[in-house]
């Protein structure tokens, strides 16, 4: 059984090379897995990476 690792708003940011914006955005509007703790969201990183590989990150095309 393999253990998750869990990151800040700060460490994801810095993980993804995106703003803070862009990630507070992706949980809104497009379902990024984050967890609140209290206050504060904290991600898994297998949920994020699973997530962005499968086009959740992507642009929409209008």
């Amino acid at each position: 059984m393999t253990e998750s690792k869990w990151l800040t708003l700060v460490e994801i940011c810095d993980y993804l090379k995106v703003s803070r914006e862009t990630i507070l955005n992706w949980i809104n509007k497009k379902n990024m897995p984050a967890h609140k703790v209290g206050r504060l969201w904290r991600f898994d990183v297998t949920e994020v990476d699973q997530w962005i590989k499968s086009g959740g990150a992507a642009e929409e095309n209008n």
